[in-house]
């Protein structure tokens, strides 16, 4: 993959899905490059839940994270290597405003492929999972999760995250995210990082960031 390096916001734009009904003021895609882009290094709210002078090292807009399975791909909204503590950190952002998670585990699974029935053991693999998430929680944060890993994996990162950084300032959604965590522990509040080790050595971090809402 050859990088070419962005010179504003609207440079994120082409690589949305669908660049023309996603880029809009209001929505998480034109939010979060306004956010990173007017960042010196790392938007202040992931900064902070990631603690210990974090050092962005690079970023990649709508990184595409290929997972068993076949299918699409898990885009990530940000990928962003990050030093911190003498760690080098995968992380996978998920941006958000008003937009849900998308489907539940059920929803997704219902007459499930078998594409689907591998890509979700692999997910369960990879986060160590002893068998299939509960119907209920959202599928978007399971694949997502499960992409940092791949990645630390890719990149010899000792440390995983997946950061919601939320834009909205009611903070929908986040008792979805909250079920999601307690799969790994207990993740009491907002701005709070959840640490977890993987069966596989690896650290996973799990957050909701809030993000300034200058940038809606």
């Amino acid at each position: 993959m050859i990088l070419i390096p962005t010179t504003g916001a609207d440079d994120w734009q082409r690589f949305l899905a669908d660049p023309e009904k996603q880029w809009r003021r209001g929505y998480s895609a034109m939010a979060a490059a306004l956010s990173w882009e007017s960042a010196d290094g790392l938007p202040a709210e992931l900064a902070a839940v990631i603690g210990e002078d974090p050092e962005l090292l690079l970023a990649i807009p709508e990184h595409k994270v290929w997972l068993p399975g076949g299918g699409r791909a898990s885009q990530c909204d940000v990928f962003a290597l990050v030093k911190s503590g003498g760690d080098l950190i995968a992380v996978a952002v998920e941006a958000k405003v008003k937009e849900p998670f998308g489907p539940t585990i059920g929803e997704w699974m219902r007459d499930a492929s078998p594409g689907k029935l591998e890509r979700i053991s692999a997910i369960c693999h990879v986060l160590g999972l002893s068998e299939r998430p509960p119907d209920h929680l959202r599928y978007q944060l399971f694949h997502r999760t499960a992409a940092a890993v791949y990645e630390a994996r890719r990149f010899n990162a000792g440390r995983a995250a997946m950061i919601v950084q939320s834009f909205s300032q009611e903070h929908l959604w986040f008792y979805d995210f909250r079920a999601f965590a307690q799969q790994f522990g207990m993740l009491e509040d907002l701005g709070e990082m959840l640490d977890c080790g993987l069966p596989c050595g690896m650290r996973l971090s799990l957050a909701w960031a809030v993000g300034a809402p200058e940038f809606l």
